[in-house]
C-alpha cells in the first residue's frame, strides 16, 4: 500500500511539472481591444504594430529600452558622396516564413508600399524620392534633401515578402477607411520571431514560435507558442489573469492594479509611455455638423479653444478618473522626446469663471452644442475621461452628446473628416517631435496629416514642418522645432490632457520590461 501511494505521489507531482512545463511553453497575452488589421502599411497604429511585430520586422527595431537596434538591417548609414542617399546593408539568410529568401527586392517594394496614398504610415517616408536595389544585401533610400532623422522613422515600417504579395493581389495596401478586405487584412508572411497560426479577429490570434528566426539564441524567444486574446471587459480582463488563463494582461485597469500587485502569484511592472492624450477640435469647417449653431463654426474663435482648454481638470481627471496614472500634460509631445520642454508643458489652470468669460467674449455667453467622439477600447479609461470633459464643459455651456465606439469604428470618422471634436492618443515612434507634427498638425494632404481632422489649413506653418527634416544643423533644427511648437500650443486647436503611464500586469513566473511605445515584444518574454 505505500509503495502504491509512493508512486501515486510521483505520478501526481510528476504530472504537475510536466503540466507546468507545458504552460511555460504557451504564453497567454490579453489585451482589450484587438489589431483592426494585419496589413503591416495601412494604419499608423500602436494596436497593429504591436500584433505584427511579433510577426513582420522593420530594417531597425526598438528594443525594450526604447534603444535603435538592427533588425533586418544590420548597417546603416549616409553616403560620404551624396548626404542625400542613405545606405542599409541587409541581414544575410533571413526567409520569410513560407520559406522564401529575404532580400532587397523585398525592402524595395516594401517602401514603395509604405509610401502608397493609402499607406497610414506614408508620414513617415516623406521627403524618399526613391529606394533602389544595389544588390541582394544592399539598398540606397533617396531623398530629396539630407534626411538625418530617416533612420528613426523606420521602426515600424515592416518589410512584407514581394511574391507573396503579388501572388495574393496585395502589392497596395488595405483601404482602411473604406474598409476593404483583402488577403493581407487576415494573413501574414513575415520574417519575425512569430508564425501566425489561426486569426480570428476581435477574439483572439495564435502563433508559434519560429525555430528558423535569425535571432534564436540572441533573445529569450521563451514562449513555443503565443495566444493573444482580445477581452473588451476591464473586469473579465482582470479575472482571467487572477486565475491564471492568461500570463500577461496589457492594458491594465488602474482600478486593479493594486490588487493585482498584492496578489501572492502576481506582479505589475511600471515605466512611463511616450503618448499623449488629447481632443481635436475641427476649427477649420464653415460649421459644426453636430452644433445647433448655423452659419459659423465657434472652434474657429480661438477664444472658444482656449477656454475648452481651460475647462477641463486635468488633475481632477488624474486623481479620481486615472487613480494616479497620468500625468497631466499641456503638450503633445511627452518628455523624453526631442522638443519637450517644461515650458511647453504648462497647462493653464482649471479655471471656469475665466473660460466663461472668454466664452462671452467670443459670443457664446450661452454655449452651444456639439459632439464628441471618443474611443470606448483604445486608451486606458478613455471613455471615462470623455465622460468627464463633457461635465466640465457643460459647466461653461457646452452641451456635448458623448459617442463613444470601439477604435475601429472611430478611426474612420478622424481619417473621412466626419467629427467636429474628437479624442486622440498619439505616441511618437521616432522620439522627435516632427513625427507628431508631420501627422496630427500639418494641414492633410496626400503625405501629411493623416490624423488632422480639424480641417484647418497653415501653408506657412507647414512648410516649415517639412523642412524639419531635411535640417542638418542641430542647433537651427533645434530652434525651428521650438517655434512651431509654440505656435501649435498657442493656436490650441489640440487640447492635451495627459500622458499614460503604463502597467502591465503578469505572472510572476513572466518577466518583460515595459516598453516606453507600450509595445510588448513576446521573443524578449522570459518565461520561469
Amino acid at each position: 500500500m505505500t509503495r502504491i501511494f509512493a508512486t501515486l505521489v510521483v505520478a501526481a507531482l510528476s504530472g504537475t511539472m510536466l503540466a507546468g512545463a507545458a504552460d511555460a511553453k504557451t504564453f497567454r497575452w490579453a489585451r482589450g481591444q484587438d489589431a483592426p488589421t494585419l496589413d503591416p502599411h495601412t494604419e499608423n497604429s500602436n494596436q497593429v504594430f504591436g500584433l505584427l511585430h511579433q510577426i513582420y520586422e522593420p530594417l531597425i527595431h526598438r528594443d525594450q529600452d526604447g534603444k535603435i537596434v538592427p533588425a533586418l538591417a544590420t548597417k546603416w548609414g549616409l553616403l560620404e558622396t551624396d548626404p542625400k542617399t542613405w545606405e542599409f546593408k541587409l541581414r544575410p539568410n533571413v526567409k520569410f516564413h513560407n520559406g522564401e529568401a529575404m532580400n532587397a527586392d523585398d525592402v524595395v517594394f516594401s517602401l514603395k508600399r509604405a509610401m502608397d496614398p493609402l499607406a497610414g504610415v506614408r508620414t513617415t517616408l516623406a521627403g524618399v524620392t526613391d529606394i533602389i536595389k544595389i544588390d541582394d544585401l544592399t539598398v540606397h533610400v533617396k531623398t530629396a534633401a539630407p534626411m538625418p532623422l530617416l533612420v528613426n522613422q523606420l521602426t515600424n515600417i515592416f518589410i512584407m515578402d514581394q511574391k507573396w504579395s503579388e501572388d495574393n493581389k496585395v502589392t497596395r495596401p488595405q483601404d482602411f477607411k473604406n474598409k476593404e478586405e483583402t488577403f493581407a487584412v487576415r494573413n501574414a508572411n513575415g520574417t519575425g520571431p512569430y508564425i501566425l497560426v489561426a486569426r480570428e479577429p476581435d477574439s483572439r490570434t495564435v502563433m508559434k514560435r519560429n525555430d528558423a528566426y535569425w535571432g534564436k539564441g540572441e533573445v529569450p524567444m521563451a514562449a513555443e507558442e503565443v495566444i493573444y486574446s482580445v477581452i473588451t471587459s476591464a473586469p473579465t480582463r482582470v479575472a482571467a489573469l487572477l486565475s491564471g488563463e492568461v500570463d500577461f494582461v496589457q492594458d491594465m485597469p488602474v482600478q486593479d492594479i493594486d490588487r493585482v500587485a498584492q496578489t501572492p502569484n502576481l506582479k505589475i511592472n511600471t515605466g512611463a509611455e511616450v503618448r499623449s492624450i488629447f481632443y481635436g477640435l475641427n476649427a477649420g469647417a464653415p460649421e459644426l455638423a453636430s452644433s445647433d449653431v448655423k452659419g459659423k463654426n465657434p472652434f474657429a474663435d480661438k477664444r472658444v479653444r482656449k477656454a475648452v482648454e481651460m475647462a477641463i481638470n486635468r488633475e481632477a481627471i488624474q486623481k479620481v478618473v486615472m487613480g494616479g496614472q497620468s500625468a497631466p500634460s499641456g503638450t503633445l509631445i511627452p518628455p523624453g522626446v526631442n522638443g519637450y520642454s517644461k515650458e511647453l508643458d504648462k497647462y493653464p489652470a482649471w479655471d471656469i469663471p475665466k473660460a466663461k468669460a472668454l466664452m462671452a467674449e467670443a459670443g457664446y455667453p450661452n454655449g452651444f452644442s456639439v459632439k464628441l467622439n471618443c474611443p470606448n477600447n483604445r486608451y486606458i479609461n478613455d471613455e471615462k475621461i470623455c465622460q468627464a470633459t463633457v461635465g466640465f464643459l457643460g459647466q461653461i455651456g457646452i452641451k456635448v452628446t458623448l459617442d463613444a465606439r470601439p477604435m475601429a469604428q472611430h478611426t474612420p470618422t478622424i481619417l473621412k473628416n466626419e467629427t467636429d471634436f474628437y479624442m486622440l492618443g498619439w505616441g511618437v515612434a521616432s522620439f522627435d517631435a516632427a513625427y507628431t507634427l508631420d501627422s496630427i498638425y500639418h494641414s492633410r494632404d496626400k503625405v501629411y496629416g493623416t490624423y488632422n481632422a480639424t480641417q484647418t489649413v497653415y501653408p506657412e506653418w507647414d512648410k516649415k514642418m517639412e523642412a524639419l527634416a531635411t535640417e542638418t544643423d542641430t542647433k537651427k533644427r533645434d530652434a525651428s522645432l521650438a517655434e512651431i511648437l509654440a505656435w501649435a500650443k498657442d493656436e490650441a486647436l489640440f487640447i492635451p490632457i495627459h500622458n499614460q503611464l503604463l502597467a502591465w500586469g503578469m505572472k510572476k513566473t513572466v518577466d518583460v520590461k515595459v516598453q516606453p511605445e507600450n509595445q510588448l515584444y513576446v521573443k524578449y518574454v522570459k518565461i520561469d
